[in-house]
């Protein structure tokens, strides 16, 4: 039995602010594959937000926000959904398995694609003139859903295009903005794509190992467990998209269209999920149980000092990666223009950490094979935090004057 803890409610005073367990929600009998949740329209008078979860026992469960109940269990699918979505403008919800499935808000089925293959959908972005972009294997399945008409009462979804510029399983896929989207696969290409037509705008294949000495096959041969190369996560912002490599981490600048700093040995296994933090900051969780928080920085900042011993006066206690702080290779430099510099650890989980969720307001909370959520907390505001309480408590009791 499976169970699945998630922080709901209307306001967020539970797990994302002290750690406490709000609900729990326990339905699936296998692990869980996709969860999102679908918001009510604005415009709706009754403002019930749902949690809809996909699960390898070929289920989708519903579920109520604010009580945790089970709204309904839909079990007609005749495989594993990997994936859901949510088109919030259409106020319908799609699945990806074997076949494409598009739902309404009472859970009714609008339409569905044929089979597509046994690989199946493996991800699902939405992209803009009511069209979303599959994953299915090496390939990229451009859909258009149409909405009904005049002319028609019904809903359709039509396959639009197929992208087949991939050589091998797309793991990644995320949109970068409005205008384009990216997607890696699992020997490390790396494509920038234009959301409105479609087309290539960048293509990477080694930025993984620009080491120009070695000819293409040797590369291969010396660096490719080809988990090593595999892209398995992206994160973005307005300038750079950021790519989890095998054990490393890559920046791509959008505008120069190459990589502008990396660490090619992040974590000692696997780097499974990553997200943007503010300042400049990214964080990465591993299958080694461990998780990073990098700066990005400038190259004419560096400075000699030490890597601060761990992330003590900031989110707690740690310590630091002396390997991810060694000097890169000269040739490495060359090709680079910022740095990416280990400036703490969070030690707490024993397994592998599979993801995480990042409350600029709150603190972050990672999720570990090891049955652990863990909630951190910003110390260093913490504590200023602490202070003001204090000194607000002193000064409603009269301490403060009397003290002065």
């Amino acid at each position: 039995m499976l169970r699945w803890l998630i922080g709901g409610g209307r306001e967020p005073q539970g797990l994302a602010e002290t750690g406490e367990k709000l609900l729990e929600l326990n339905g699936h009998t296998q692990k869980i594959t996709a969860i999102i949740t679908f918001p009510s329209l604005e415009s709706c008078e009754e403002k019930n937000q749902l949690i809809l979860t996909a699960s390898a026992d070929r289920t989708v469960i519903v579920w109520d926000s604010d009580t945790g109940r089970q709204v309904q269990r839909i079990l007609c699918f005749q495989s594993t959904v990997k994936c859901l979505t949510v088109l919030q403008r259409l106020d319908v919800w799609l699945s990806g398995g074997n076949d494409l499935c598009v739902w309404n808000r009472k859970l009714d089925l609008l339409c569905k694609t044929s089979h597509l293959s046994d690989t199946g959908i493996s991800d699902l972005v939405e992209i803009p003139k009511n069209c979303v972009v599959a994953a299915v294997g090496k390939e990229l399945i451009i859909f258009r859903l149409v909405a009904p008409t005049e002319g028609s009462l019904e809903w359709d979804i039509l396959e639009i295009k197929h992208l087949l510029d991939h050589q091998d399983n797309i793991l990644s896929l995320m949109n970068v903005n409005d205008l384009s989207f990216v997607t890696g696969s699992h020997i490390g290409e790396l494509i920038i794509w234009d959301a409105l037509d479609w087309t290539m705008q960048a293509y990477e294949r080694n930025f993984w190992d620009p080491s120009p000495q070695l000819d293409t096959q040797q590369e291969i041969k010396l660096c490719q467990k080809s988990n090593d190369i595999s892209i398995h996560h992206f994160t973005c912002d307005e300038e750079n998209v950021f790519a989890a490599v095998g054990r490393g981490l890559y920046v791509y600048n959008l505008q120069m269209k190459r990589v502008i700093a990396c660490q090619k040995t992040a974590h000692d296994s696997n780097v499974l999920h990553i997200a943007k933090l503010p300042n400049r900051q990214l964080i990465s969780c591993s299958e080694d149980g461990s998780v990073r928080i990098w700066e990005l920085r400038e190259k004419q900042q560096l400075a000699a000092e030490p890597v601060p011993t761990g992330f003590f006066n900031m989110w707690g206690f740690g310590r630091v990666n002396k390997q991810a702080s060694q000097p890169v290779k000269k040739q490495q430099e060359n090709a680079t223009s910022c740095s990416l510099e280990l400036i703490g650890d969070l030690i707490g989980h024993s397994s592998s950490v599979e993801m995480f969720l990042y409350f600029e307001d709150h603190g972050l909370v990672t999720c570990s094979a090891d049955h652990l959520i863990i909630l951190w907390k910003n110390g260093e505001r913490e504590s200023g935090l602490r202070s003001l309480r204090l000194f607000q408590k002193l000064e409603e009791n009269g301490d403060l004057y009397l003290a002065v």
